[in-house]
């Protein structure tokens, strides 16, 4: 049992790693003479960065942004459940509330990525999707997965 509470807990822990490198790194988007993040466009020859702007995307933009920023809050809020329940949880009960945290880190990851995907830079024929963007997918089914163990799991002795 210690065993599967420990592999859970380096899920988590790569979860929570991934997604803040995802929603912090500036890695979404790439060409050669720029990459983009959800926050800011940094120029390859000068090292010069600025804000993203989009005149007509903007509100979609912060949805990303959101989404993103939720998802860390709630994969980290649903450690700090795990590690709580982990002493206060009675035995034969599941971690029912770490899993709901998952889950909902789950959807905001997808639905920030999905976003992204759908509004920003699908004519765009001289660049691709970053490393930022591939780990925030990658989160995806990995606070998906946890959440499910999360709700199937049961504390024992």
């Amino acid at each position: 049992m210690l065993l599967l509470l420990a592999s859970i807990f380096l899920l988590h822990l790569t979860a929570i790693i991934l997604l803040f490198i995802s929603t912090a790194n500036n890695v979404w988007w790439a060409t050669k003479d720029y990459s983009m993040d959800i926050w800011k466009q940094c120029f390859h020859g000068n090292g010069s960065c600025v804000n993203v702007t989009y005149k007509d995307k903007e509100d979609y933009l912060q949805a990303v942004q959101a989404s993103m920023v939720l998802a860390v809050i709630f994969v980290c809020c649903g450690l700090l459940i795990f590690i709580c329940q982990l002493f206060t949880l009675k035995k034969g009960n599941r971690f029912i509330f770490t899993g709901l945290f998952q889950l909902l880190s789950c959807l905001c990851v997808v639905t920030a990525a999905s976003i992204y995907t759908v509004h920003f830079h699908h004519d765009d024929q001289t660049g691709w999707y970053g490393s930022s963007y591939v780990l925030a997918w990658i989160c995806f089914p990995l606070t998906l997965g946890s959440s499910i163990m999360y709700i199937i799991l049961r504390k024992r002795e």
